[in-house]
């Protein structure tokens, strides 16, 4: 059996091709549907309502496209929006809180876990109540890091300011005792260097979306869908809300794909 239909990939802007980087790498045969909604990002600072209608202008135009799962590759979206969308779909629909979650767990000794995310994210309490759930002993250190995205999204992130931004943000933290910190926003493995470097070598970062990819690997193998092409025909094609010119260019340097097609959609509210 093979199901060549598209697995379908949302975010608020560039930050999901985290996800996707990892997905091209431990799924090499399945085609890859992506929509970035660079034009009304950051979804962060927005209210729950504004973020779910997003979410699903973002998910019903891939389900147009027949996609066969749906990866919602935005801490923010997941924390809203994904109880929702996985009730009214008839397809499998995975965000990224749960896979980044258990991957703290495992990865954590004395049981300090810090979390870093927008501030949407840290509001819902979704990455605290989920560690707390499976282990009520660990301390949760929970913050906001609202510029991340911006720098990331405005392609700075490997630049002065970025290190600068990132410290000073980060600096409460370094108090904590953390050993594991969860990168709760897509966006920031684009800055893990710089992260890594202010927390210290001996700071466990978790990819939420990384571990995600895990996780649609196995529900692929579940579910019998995946996709087994003819060797060098996988499609990849991303939309974006915003420029593609930028977006282009940001996906150029963190995607090992030869040729990137990028395309500019409508959605609801633009």
């Amino acid at each position: 059996m093979s199901d060549n239909r598209p697995i379908g990939f949302i975010d608020s802007g560039v930050g999901g091709l985290t996800v996707v980087k990892e997905a091209l790498k431990q799924l090499p045969n399945e085609n890859i549907l992506y929509v970035g909604d660079t034009a009304r990002c950051p979804y962060g600072p927005r209210p729950a309502e504004q973020v779910i209608q997003f979410t699903w202008e973002m998910t019903n135009y891939l389900v147009d496209q027949g996609i066969k799962m749906l990866v919602i590759a935005c801490n923010t979206a997941t924390s809203v929006a994904l109880d929702e969308i996985k009730a009214a779909l008839p397809i499998p629909v995975i965000g990224v809180i749960l896979p980044g979650t258990r991957a703290a767990l495992k990865a954590t000794k004395n049981k300090q876990v810090g979390v870093i995310a927008t501030l949407g994210t840290v509001k819902s309490g979704a990455y605290e109540s989920a560690l707390k759930e499976k282990a009520p002993e660990l301390t949760v250190s929970s913050l906001p890091c609202p510029k991340f995205v911006s720098v990331v999204e405005s392609n700075e992130y490997h630049s002065s300011v970025a290190k600068k931004i990132v410290a000073e943000t980060l600096a409460p933290l370094l108090t904590k005792k953390l050993d594991t910190l969860i990168l709760g926003c897509t966006h920031y493995p684009l800055l893990r260097p710089i992260i890594q470097n202010v927390m210290g070598e001996n700071v466990t970062l978790i990819d939420s979306g990384a571990e995600t990819v895990g996780e649609v690997s196995m529900l692929l193998d579940y579910f019998e869908i995946s996709n087994n092409p003819i060797p060098g025909r996988t499609i990849s094609k991303f939309y974006t809300t915003g420029s593609p010119k930028l977006f282009k260019e940001i996906a150029q340097d963190w995607l090992p794909l030869d040729e990137l097609e990028v395309e500019h959609i409508e959605l609801g509210g633009n």
